[in-house]
């Protein structure tokens, strides 16, 4: 049962990342690609059908880590990756600010201040998203050796995504084949540069990856080493002089890879049927606080074998049933708390009078 909640995780991550390639990645490209006011209305432009549509997939993937990953998001949201987070936020506030307001007042100071407000939001979005990348196969530290390689390399995705985007869309109208587009041309000449410093990152990170302490935690290998195959496999395509041509293609597939089921596969929410099959192996993980407070011993002078008595299973820790005898003329009295990474702990009190 959790093959489909970390199928539709994956695709709206997935989704997200090879649309917000687009208007990230060129966003942060705009000083090199756009040196008019007429080349950066352009750049602006064709960010605009992007940037909102993307945020969709966004949304939904926070959805879907909210009511099937708790663990999951109790990772995402505590230590360092928290800040990770908070940064991501502002940066993405900012960016869509400059996006938003540009039009609005027709002076150039104006214009260059939204300007560089995109520009530098776009750089923080794409190196807070290689930070949680990063950090997610680091174990939750994003700022070890490991983690800062995976930012570096989820960093040149967005740059090349964009200027693959770039070499598309920044054609002016009514350009025929020979006119010049000198914005697309220079968008098209950064993906085999950039391909190449993809690859050359791949393979720094791959030898941090080999050595020990370093950061790397991650439980399937194997798997993180077949999507590290596919990506550098889609960066090689890119870095001959047919890189251009190919670069839509492999840009959308070496954004894709790092969002997608790797080493570190997240754990839906337990279903009741797991849960109950757990109480049936009495594989309670957390037996010592419902024995602290004599929550599966009997009131005195009750037992298993008094006239009337029920055995019981009562929730505690972790969601695993324990055995408790209830004496007759008694019920179970219980508090449910929170605990951490907003897991719900049930704790058994010692039993009421029934009313």
């Amino acid at each position: 049962m959790e093959t489909f909640p970390v199928l539709l995780l994956s695709g709206l991550v997935v989704g997200y990342f090879v649309l917000a390639g687009c208007d990230i990645g060129l966003g942060m490209l705009m000083p090199h690609l756009a040196r008019t006011p007429a080349e950066r209305r352009r750049l602006v432009a064709a960010i605009a059908p992007y940037f909102l549509g993307t945020e969709v997939w966004l949304v939904g993937a926070f959805g879907v880590v909210s009511g099937l990953f708790p663990a999951l998001k109790g990772v995402l949201f505590e230590g360092v990756l928290w800040v990770v987070f908070a940064a991501l936020l502002a940066a993405w506030l900012i960016r869509d600010t400059g996006l938003w307001l540009r039009a609005r007042v027709d002076t150039s100071a104006w214009r260059s201040a939204c300007d560089t407000a995109i520009v530098a939001g776009s750089w923080v979005l794409a190196t807070m998203w290689g930070l949680v990348v990063g950090g997610l196969l680091a174990g939750g530290s994003p700022l070890s050796p490991f983690g800062l390689a995976c930012a570096v390399t989820v960093t040149l995705l967005f740059l090349l995504r964009g200027a693959a985007f770039g070499a598309e869309r920044l054609v002016p109208h009514g350009v025929n084949a020979t006119g010049g587009a000198p914005s697309a041309d220079a968008a098209a000449r950064l993906t085999r540069l950039l391909s190449r410093f993809g690859v050359g990152t791949m393979v720094a990170t791959a030898a941090v990856a080999l050595v020990p302490g370093t950061g790397l935690a991650v439980d399937r290998p194997l798997a993180l080493a077949a999507v590290a195959a596919v990506l550098a496999g889609a960066l090689a395509a890119s870095i001959g002089l047919s890189g251009p041509h190919l670069s839509r293609h492999t840009s959308t597939v070496a954004i894709g890879r790092p969002a997608a089921p790797r080493g570190r596969t997240p754990v839906a929410a337990p279903q009741p049927a797991a849960r109950h099959a757990a109480a049936d192996r009495h594989d309670d993980p957390a037996p010592a606080a419902a024995d602290a407070r004599g929550a599966d011993r009997p009131l005195p002078g009750a037992s298993p074998t008094s006239a009337g008595a029920r055995v019981l299973r009562v929730p505690c820790s972790a969601g695993v049933r324990r055995p408790v005898t209830v004496p007759p003329g008694r019920r179970p009295f219980r508090i449910a708390e929170h605990g951490d990474l907003d897991r719900r702990v049930h704790r058994t009190y010692p039993f009421g009078a029934a009313p």
